[in-house]
């Protein structure tokens, strides 16, 4: 018995897994876009009322994180459209806002619901900078890697019930898996390897989102060396959900010919 369940939930991971547009790799997908989208409205709204928005019209670095936001993503939409993949864009209503935490981060859910945290900015620095950071959180949304953490979750922790299944029979759960999904929360055991590979997809495609803005992708390895130095000390590699600082950097020197082949600057 426990052998032929175990066969149905091979076969159920395996028809559920789809090419992913961006990446070009298959990823597990139990959920769609338009719901994680309705369920992204819904948390990016709560999460800006219970916390400390900077107001962009008085405060020039909540207006430079809406300027290099919104750069990014007028690049990016004649990127795809150009390559005739505008359904990869399909129902984004991007936001993005400075919030003021201590903490360095930063996240993007889907239909670019953007987040900045103020602790960021001392280690970015500039705007090119930050734009690398906000390059690397929107590909996690449009490479659709929170879906894809969202349906591990779903299988892991709910059985693989359907998403409204989920959010009815147990909506704390859901809503936490949500966030922790996006970056809102943190990651758990089993989730690490594809978080790794996650974050490896995002490092490379933001590089490229960023140059496509007109910001010089080279600013991504000292950034990646102030992050590093600002860290402290970090488990090994194989434990923690992200590459390494000397891999990450390393894959960033990697990916800088073809990022820079798509940098033509503009005046910031």
């Amino acid at each position: 018995m426990k052998k032929i369940v175990t066969f149905f939930l091979v076969v159920f991971v395996f028809i559920s897994c789809a090419e992913n547009m961006v990446t070009g790799r298959k990823q597990l997908s139990l959920v769609s876009e338009p719901e994680l989208q309705a369920m992204a409205k819904e948390e990016y709204r709560t999460f800006l009322t219970t916390n400390s928005v900077v107001n962009a019209s008085t405060n020039k670095d909540a207006e430079m994180v809406r300027r290099a936001g919104s750069r990014i993503a007028a690049a990016i939409k004649t990127y795809y459209d150009g390559k005739g993949q505008t359904s990869i864009l399909e129902g984004y209503q991007w936001e993005f806002n400075l919030v003021d935490n201590k903490e360095a981060n930063a996240w993007c859910m889907p239909g670019g619901k953007v987040v900045v945290y103020t602790g960021l900015l001392p280690i970015t620095r500039n705007e090119a900078a930050l734009a690398v950071v906000l390059g690397h959180e929107i590909t996690h949304a449009v490479a659709q890697h929170g879906s894809e953490r969202m349906s591990q979750g779903l299988l892991q922790q709910l059985g693989g019930v359907a998403l409204q299944v989920a959010v009815s029979s147990k909506p704390a759960e859901t809503q936490d898996l949500f966030m922790t999904a996006y970056g809102v929360g943190s990651t758990v055991g089993g989730t690490l390897p594809f978080s790794r590979k996650e974050e490896t997809e995002a490092d490379k495609f933001g590089l490229y989102y960023s140059a496509m803005a007109g910001y010089n992708p080279q600013e991504a390895i000292p950034f990646w060396e102030r992050m590093a130095a600002a860290g402290g000390a970090k488990p090994p590699q194989f434990l923690s959900s992200h590459p390494s600082d000397e891999t990450r950097i390393a894959n960033i020197k990697s990916y800088m010919p073809q990022a820079l082949s798509f940098y033509k600057p503009v005046g910031n």
